[in-house]
């Protein structure tokens, strides 16, 4: 069971060399999957080497050798962690979204080439949020930074998936987000608490890219961390919590049969008032399939509760083994 539960989380590393704490929670709590973060300017080949020192680990005592999955955050603009030889600096996505659609798909590619020679698996891009052009100058998590694709659900769905497209061609899973939109919130929740999105509906227009996305395949699917006042107004129900968000709409209504991960759910303000292991076990007991954590030091705790409610509790066991079969089948391809 421990390395089931480690299968079920993906831990940061620094992109310029993974922490002492990164290390450690690969071996003891077996976690299975990392994200390069921060920012490195050194290139694919320094990067690889930081991937090597990272998969090095796997054996039959941490995750039977089952491979390491590693990621990054591979956006463009002002979301892109890996720079340097070899890599192509990359425009913001309301850049490419003024491309062709066959050209950004065609770039795409080649980004997608870039992060596979580095050993990086899954890009966690792209931003699938529609934001209106009159409320982007307000909405502090996307379209601040211009990481949306339009201010359409269409255009959006048109040339994010355009992206989306590109990069699996690459050989690189890429990671729609942040479901069900954060195109309609001000606060950003990684530094802003009690976020709320009062706007979006469990049958929103929005929501097209996403399913656009799904049609087409996509495997990883993010989560955000808001509130959705019209969609699961009970207390404390953010996101990653929401039975209605992942099971309802996700699962059932959309038919997504891939991997479900959460935005960060560590160092995030809008996790405050939760403890670590009660996250960790909202967001699997809610239909999670693999928590983001963007501290090293949070996960021991994390871990530790879920194996502990796994072992005592033989419903939550069931979610576990479902979440990290789940995992292991889109790792391997499925």
């Amino acid at each position: 069971m421990g390395q089931r539960v480690g299968q079920l989380f993906m831990v940061a590393a620094n992109a310029t060399g993974a922490s002492q704490a990164t290390m450690n929670v690969l071996s003891w709590d077996h976690v299975g999957n990392v994200y390069l973060a921060g920012r490195s300017y050194a290139g694919i080949s320094a990067t690889a080497a930081v991937v090597h020192r990272m998969t090095g680990t796997v054996s039959a005592a941490t995750t039977d050798n089952e491979y390491m999955l590693v990621a990054t955050d591979q956006e463009g603009g002002y979301v892109q962690v890996l720079n340097g030889p070899g890599f192509s600096r990359i425009p913001t996505a309301l850049s490419q979204g003024t491309l062709f659609a066959s050209t950004l798909a065609a770039d795409a590619r080649n980004w997608g080439n870039q992060l596979r020679w580095a050993g990086v698996k899954v890009d966690l891009a792209p931003v699938l949020d529609t934001v209106t052009q009159a409320f982007a100058p307000y909405n502090a998590p996307i379209g601040y930074f211009q990481r949306e694709y339009g201010y359409t659900p269409q255009a959006v769905s048109a040339k994010g998936n355009a992206f989306l497209a590109g990069i699996r061609a690459g050989y690189v899973m890429p990671t729609a987000k942040h479901f069900p939109g954060l195109g309609r919130v001000t606060g950003n929740t990684d530094v802003t608490g009690n976020v709320h999105d009062t706007q979006t509906t469990i049958n929103d227009p929005d929501l097209l890219p996403f399913r656009t996305a799904i049609a087409g395949g996509v495997r990883y699917i993010m989560v955000s961390s808001a509130y959705y006042d019209r969609i699961d107004a009970r207390p404390g129900k953010i996101a990653p919590f929401s039975t209605i968000v992942m099971r309802t709409m996700l699962r059932s209504q959309l038919g997504f049969t891939g991997v479900i991960v959460s935005d960060d759910l560590c160092n995030a303000a809008q996790l405050s008032p939760w403890s670590w292991g009660v996250r960790a076990n909202n967001f699997f007991n809610a239909g999670g399939t693999m928590l983001l954590c963007a501290n090293p030091n949070a996960i021991p705790y994390m871990y530790g509760a879920v194996l502990a409610l796994a072992r005592a509790n033989p419903a939550f066991a069931a979610e576990i083994n479902a979440a990290a079969l789940k995992v292991l089948t889109v790792k391997a391809g499925g």
